[in-house]
């Protein structure tokens, strides 16, 4: 069976025939760091953690047909899946808000922006998501990808704020299912969205507010 994973030159459609050589160069950079840190014992906290291009095309995808209102990323990292949402961003001409912690990814994130040649459609916001988050409105589009222990806290915060139509997608619902089971549980059985699990890369949970 072949692996999921999906070699970037092998994506097309026209969206993603807009991915610059530059940023091409450095998703492919960003995944060679994320492949061999999986396999070096690299500590989790260390390590980039970023999701799998079949994921990034799929979220780019769900962020472009997303209605008016604001784009959101809980957890930079190196800016690896903001590069893919990005790619919604200059199609719609608005400015992705990118949350990150921790100092050694946000410089690294800075980098990858730069590099990219994307920082006109990318604002990297640094220091708590959670208490950033709380003053934002009209959500459009948000992707959650941060340390899973926040991610109730998140997914209750943010869910409100989404506008009619709008998405929430929380990362890793399958790799993470038993850490993650309550607030998937709540999110299948919440009467605001319409929600479901995708098994692409390691698992995509869909809200989509009614």
């Amino acid at each position: 069976m072949r692996h999921h994973a999906i070699l970037i030159d092998e994506i097309m459609g026209i969206m993603f025939d807009t991915i610059s050589s530059e940023m091409l160069e450095r998703m492919k950079y960003l995944e060679g760091i994320d492949s061999r840190e999986r396999i070096d014992g690299t500590p989790s906290l260390k390590r980039l953690r970023q999701i799998p291009p079949e994921t990034g095309k799929f979220i780019a995808l769900i962020a472009s047909n997303c209605p008016e209102g604001e784009f959101v990323e809980i957890g930079t990292s190196a800016g690896y899946s903001a590069m893919w949402i990005s790619l919604a961003c200059m199609e719609r001409k608005i400015k992705l808000k990118t949350y990150e912690i921790l100092p050694e990814k946000i410089k690294l994130a800075r980098e990858t922006f730069e590099k990219a040649k994307i920082e006109k459609y990318v604002e990297l916001i640094e220091g708590d998501a959670i208490e950033n988050i709380k003053s934002l409105k009209n959500i459009s589009f948000c992707f959650l990808d941060a340390e899973k222990e926040i991610y109730e806290e998140c997914y209750d915060i943010i869910i409100p704020k989404v506008v009619k139509k709008g998405v929430l997608i929380a990362d890793n619902v399958i790799s993470h299912y038993e850490v993650l089971k309550h607030m998937i549980e709540k999110a299948l059985s919440d009467n605001r969205i319409d929600s479901l699990i995708v098994p692409i890369g390691r698992g995509e949970l869909i809200c989509r507010r009614v």
